[in-house]
C-alpha cells in the first residue's frame, strides 16, 4: 500500500462509502474508499507528489479523485493538457468526469477547440462526456457559436452517461442561447431520448421561464429512442 492509499484508508467513512456506491453503478465497490469530496479537495491541495500524476492506472475511486482535483490546479495550458490527455483514457466514471474543470481552460478557448472536437470522437464513453461538459461550462456564453450545438447534438451514441450529458448541454443552451438552441428541439433533430430528456430538464431548471416550460411540454417527442421515453 502505497503513502497516499495508506492516508486515504486513515480517513475511511464506511456510512460514506455506502451513500457513494449506489451514486458509481459501474464502479467496483471494492475500489471506494469512502471520503467525502472535501476532504479530497484538501489532499490534493496539499500533496505535492508530481509522480503520483504518472502513475496510472490508480486503484481507488479516490485516487482517482485526487488526481482530477490535482490537474485542475495546473496554472500552465500546455502542462495541464499533457495531464489531461494522459489521464482521461483512465477516467471510468461520470463524478471524476465531471469535478475535472481545470481553470486555465477560461484563458486558452480558442485553442481548446481542436481538442474538444477530438474528444467528442472519442472510442471511451467519458473522454466524449468530458468534451460535451467543456463545450457546456465555457462554450454557451460570450464563446457560443450556433455550430457547437451540431457538434453535441449530432452525436449518436448508446452509452447512458453520454446521452444524459448531451440533455444537460442541451437543456443549459436552452437557457442560455434560446434562440439558437429551442429549433432543435421543434425541429426534432436529437435521438428522441435526448430529445425528450433536454426537455425534462429544462423544465426543471429555474433559469427557464414558466411560459417557455409550457411550450417546450408540447414539444416532446412520442418516438423511441435506446432508452425508451
Amino acid at each position: 500500500m502505497t503513502e497516499l492509499q495508506t492516508l486515504l484508508f486513515s480517513l475511511q467513512d464506511l456510512t460514506y462509502k455506502q451513500f457513494m456506491m449506489p451514486l458509481l453503478p459501474n464502479v467496483d465497490p471494492d475500489s471506494i474508499i469512502g471520503i467525502r469530496t472535501p476532504v479530497l479537495r484538501t489532499i490534493a491541495k496539499e500533496y505535492k507528489e508530481e509522480a503520483f500524476l504518472k502513475q496510472l492506472p490508480h486503484t481507488f475511486f479516490e485516487e482517482n479523485q485526487i488526481h482530477a482535483f490535482r490537474i485542475n490546479r495546473i496554472k500552465d495550458f500546455d502542462i495541464m493538457m499533457e495531464y489531461l490527455e494522459a489521464f482521461l483514457p483512465f477516467v471510468d466514471n461520470w463524478a471524476t468526469c465531471d469535478q475535472m474543470n481545470p481553470l486555465c481552460m477560461k484563458k486558452h478557448l480558442p485553442e481548446l477547440l481542436p481538442s474538444i472536437q477530438k474528444w467528442l470522437v472519442s472510442r471511451h464513453e467519458y473522454t466524449v462526456r468530458f468534451g460535451i461538459g467543456v463545450l457546456m461550462r465555457y462554450y454557451l456564453d460570450e464563446a457560443f457559436e450556433p455550430a457547437y450545438l451540431a457538434w453535441v447534438g449530432q452525436l449518436r451514441r448508446d452509452e447512458y452517461y453520454i446521452r444524459m450529458m448531451q440533455a444537460w448541454y442541451f437543456a443549459t443552451a436552452m437557457a442560455k442561447q434560446p434562440e439558437d438552441t429551442i429549433p432543435w428541439i421543434e425541429q426534432k433533430k436529437l435521438d428522441p431520448w435526448v430529445h425528450n430528456k433536454s426537455i425534462q430538464k429544462a423544465v426543471e431548471s429555474r433559469r427557464i421561464d414558466a411560459r417557455t416550460k409550457d411550450y417546450l411540454r408540447t414539444l416532446r417527442s412520442k418516438r423511441k429512442g435506446n432508452y425508451g421515453t
